[in-house]
């Protein structure tokens, strides 16, 4: 079963490769993206410039969901099957992850400002990304907490799958609760409720944060095999001391 997982040393010379041109990709779709945000998506007749926050905010919002459950994902069968490439995936992606929660909870509360009168209510969809945020922020926490690394690597895979739970809570809670959140915008790609000048930005833009954390999460990972060589040769040092 372990043969599923690419060895770490391959994937960090892919991950060389790669690199260069994930950061190339990225500009490329981040520049064009805030063009069309900016110059070529209309004003709202509700909400007028104010809805340009959604060109960061729902991406960011869908980011942060989409490397919690690669966090998860790698976190279990780095749990199963003790290996470190799936571990180090977790390790790398958590940061990111909790990064752009924050700007999807920041983003939403500025938008929130001038279209509900507050910058934050205890609404089920912005409860909830909360709870993620904290869960990004217990992994990380655990992943510090121990001499051994290895033990915290384990403690923050069982609450990483845990929170799993929380993102089928964050992706409906706009459909079985009363929420001032507004519902999904992009339920279907064939019939979605958003206007076409808007549906183009907004893709735009989560491929260019997409490629972002894919750049990114290949510098943390080469940066977390570096830390795992020292933090096992410092182990190998007490033990033998």
């Amino acid at each position: 079963m372990k043969n599923i997982f690419i060895n770490p040393g391959q994937l960090n010379k892919l991950s060389e490769f790669l690199s260069p041109w994930l950061a190339i990709i990225s500009f490329i779709f981040l520049i064009f993206g805030l063009w069309l945000s900016f110059f070529y998506s209309p004003i709202d007749y509700q909400q007028g410039n104010a809805v340009r926050i959604l060109y960061i905010h729902a991406p960011s919002a869908w980011l942060s969901m989409l490397i919690y459950s690669f966090l998860a994902i790698n976190s279990f069968f780095g749990l199963v099957f003790g290996h470190v490439t799936a571990f180090t995936l977790a390790r790398a992606a958590a940061p990111i992850g909790l990064t752009f929660t924050a700007i999807c909870l920041v983003t939403g509360s500025v938008w929130g400002k001038p279209m509900w009168g507050t910058w934050w209510v205890w609404d089920a969809r912005l409860t909830s990304v909360l709870v993620l945020f904290f869960f990004y922020i217990g992994y990380i926490i655990f992943l510090k907490s121990f001499s051994d690394f290895t033990k915290g690597e384990k403690f923050s895979s069982i609450l990483s799958i845990i929170g799993i739970v929380n993102l089928p809570i964050i992706k409906f809670s706009v459909d079985y609760w009363n929420t001032l959140h507004q519902p999904a915008s992009i339920s279907k790609f064939s019939s979605p409720s958003i206007h076409i000048d808007m549906l183009i930005p907004l893709i735009v833009m989560f491929l260019s944060f997409l490629f972002l954390f894919l750049y990114i999460l290949i510098l943390r990972f080469q940066a977390e095999l570096i830390i795992r060589k020292i933090n096992i040769n410092n182990m190998k040092f007490y033990k033998d001391s």
